[in-house]
């Protein structure tokens, strides 16, 4: 029987056979960073490098272009067109770079990422510089035929890739404002943090253990192992696709903390790809709807769960019975523990209340960098005025736990971070929104009923994909779009009571 809608069903045709190789793309990276041995660098950069050549000539294939515009006059539903317009600003950004630009973007960033693995322990800037410049040229490249194609200044063209609408202008208001609060709000709760008592946890603490340990929280935050796994890598992420979630954490013995919240933090961005739409997978419609809205998620299990103290009284028998019973994990000292707000040179070691200014500071450098104000060479200098006005914090000659700290800009990730401290922002307003409708929420949670949490974001996030923009999921969600009010309310709530 012949099809009613054609071109729209050869776009997607295409788009399902782009999230195959999209899926193997995808578990290779995952393997890059996990289990790949060092000598394989070079041969696996070349077939990444090949297999995003092949992926975007998919992409631009002439004959999508042609669909598009037939696909325009066919009878659709409000979900096919919801994916049309997603395939056609994917069809759009992807016909802005050539092929040549994308393979040695993907052998650039391999190089560069891999390195970094041992020049960042070794605090060898003098060594990772080279390779950031070259990632850095190819990323400005980028930018530029972005920005030719899409009218955006050359950085905003880069964050449209992570946050579909935002623009530097509004991410600047918004960090602005903050920056104007958030050094009175760190002082005001150390001060009050100050008289606080903590018993501190004495280690080591095996890694079998802290694992063992992250799996079981994982469970309680309801992960699905049957479709997805955790593993250990340099840098935590988590990678894979829908039907098969890479989760990866970090650990030390003498920090378990660091692991658990990493891992609780990773599992919101599990959980998301887990519940998007399955129906339509492998369509631009099932996609995550953005990285602001995916850091809500993370933020949204690692900071306004895992930090909620009815949540600690969840973990703390469970941190007990796997690192064993000591005064530390009584559950109103794991909380002050995991509340404990004190400037870090570490972002993902970071509280939620100094956590913002490490995203404002990256925000400022590498939106210099795109511009052309900064080099390469100048962000130490940069990076140690930053933390000083920011934090009070030296990190002058500190390389390692500097600039070299994340591995964002050396996959060539320009344009992420503000979607961080957006994603904080938006998990604050989900919150906010759950509680209106749910005076109790706090009380179920104490009581390990997270179900109302999980029931929300499912329908109102996750089952959603990429069916609305941004701010029109948010006014659905929540009932307005972005308001950062939400996000000081919390901090003060929780920090100032």
């Amino acid at each position: 029987m012949s099809s009613h809608t054609p071109a729209y069903d050869a776009l997607t045709r295409t788009y399902r056979q782009i999230h195959h190789f999209s899926h193997l793309q995808s578990i290779v990276g995952w393997d890059t960073a996990v289990n790949m041995p060092p000598s394989g660098n070079e041969a696996r950069a070349a077939a990444m490098g090949e297999m995003a050549a092949l992926l975007h000539r998919l992409r631009t294939d002439p004959a999508l272009g042609e669909h598009l515009t037939q696909a325009q006059q066919e009878a659709l539903s409000a979900e096919q067109l919801a994916n049309l317009r997603e395939i056609r600003r994917d069809w759009a950004m992807s016909n802005s770079l050539p092929e040549r630009l994308v393979e040695q973007r993907s052998l650039v960033t391999a190089r560069c990422e891999h390195a970094w693995r041992t020049q960042r322990p070794a605090n060898d800037w003098a060594g990772f510089l080279p390779n950031l410049k070259a990632v850095l040229a190819v990323v400005r490249e980028e930018a530029h035929l972005l920005s030719q194609r899409s009218g955006l200044a050359p950085y905003d063209a880069l964050m449209d890739l992570y946050e579909p609408g935002m623009r530097s202008s509004t991410v600047e208001k918004v960090f602005g404002e903050v920056r104007q609060w958030l050094p009175g709000l760190i002082q005001q709760v150390m001060a009050q943090q100050a008289h606080q008592a903590k018993v501190l946890p004495q280690g080591p603490f095996p890694v079998a253990a802290q694992k063992a340990l992250c799996e079981q929280v994982m469970h309680l935050l309801q992960f699905d192992f049957d479709a997805g796994r955790l593993d250990v890598s340099a840098h935590p992420f988590s990678g894979g696709v829908p039907e098969d979630v890479r989760m990866t954490t970090r650990f030390k013995e003498d920090d378990f903390l660091q692991s658990l919240m990493a891992t609780i933090h990773e599992t919101g961005h599990g959980r998301y790809e887990q519940n998007l739409p399955r129906e339509i997978l492998g369509q631009p419609v099932a996609w995550a709807r953005s990285m602001a809205l995916h850091e809500s998620q993370s933020l949204a299990f690692e900071m306004q769960l895992g930090r909620h103290a009815g949540f600690v009284g969840l973990l703390a028998p469970l941190v007990a019975k796997a690192l064993g019973p000591q005064p530390a994990f009584e559950p109103g000292n794991l909380h002050r523990l995991i509340t404990r707000v004190k400037p870090g040179l570490i972002r993902v070691d970071a509280d939620e209340v100094t956590y913002p200014a490490h995203v404002i500071l990256r925000f400022e450098i590498e939106r210099a960098l795109i511009s052309g104000e900064a080099e390469a060479e100048d962000i130490p200098a940069l990076w140690d005025a930053q933390m000083q006005a920011l934090l009070g914090l030296d990190t002058r000659g500190d390389f390692r736990n500097g600039p070299m700290q994340d591995v964002h800009w050396p996959e060539g990730m320009f344009g992420y971070f503000p979607c961080y401290s957006l994603g904080a922002m938006y998990a604050a307003q989900w919150f906010a929104a759950i509680r209106r409708t749910h005076p109790d929420l706090d009380a179920r949670i104490a009581r390990g009923d997270l179900s109302l949490v999980f029931d929300w974001l499912r329908e109102n996030i996750w089952l959603q994909g990429s069916r609305w923009t941004t701010d029109e999921l948010a006014l659905r969600a929540s009932g307005e779009t972005l308001n950062p009010v939400y996000f000081r309310r919390h901090l003060e709530a929780r920090y100032l009571p």
